[in-house]
């Protein structure tokens, strides 16, 4: 999974891998995301991705056995959405 995000001072977009491999510096400006946190934040980022690309990989192993169930669909993003909202709201208030 690619995850994709955007810059809060100039709102250019960028990949997740890219503030990674910055060591959580934004690849448009080169100025830290969390100075004072940039190690956590490279790290969560990584395994945000790597659980995406778990998810995904796993859900489609659901699907293709065509098991005799579904999957209620919030359970699984509503999470998801509360804290990317959380993100948002930040954004937000910011801007």
């Amino acid at each position: 999974m690619k995850i994709k995000g955007t810059c809060k001072r100039d709102g250019r977009d960028f990949l997740v891998e890219e503030v990674v491999a910055t060591g959580g510096e934004c690849p448009w400006d080169g100025e830290p995301f969390n100075a004072d946190y940039a190690a956590t934040l490279v790290d969560a980022l990584e395994r945000a991705e790597m659980a995406g690309t778990a998810l995904e990989e796993a859900l489609r192993t659901i699907a293709d056995l065509r098991p005799e169930f579904t999957l209620q669909e919030t359970s699984a993003l509503e999470p998801l959405r509360e804290q990317l909202a959380r993100l948002q709201a930040r954004l937000v208030r910011r801007g």
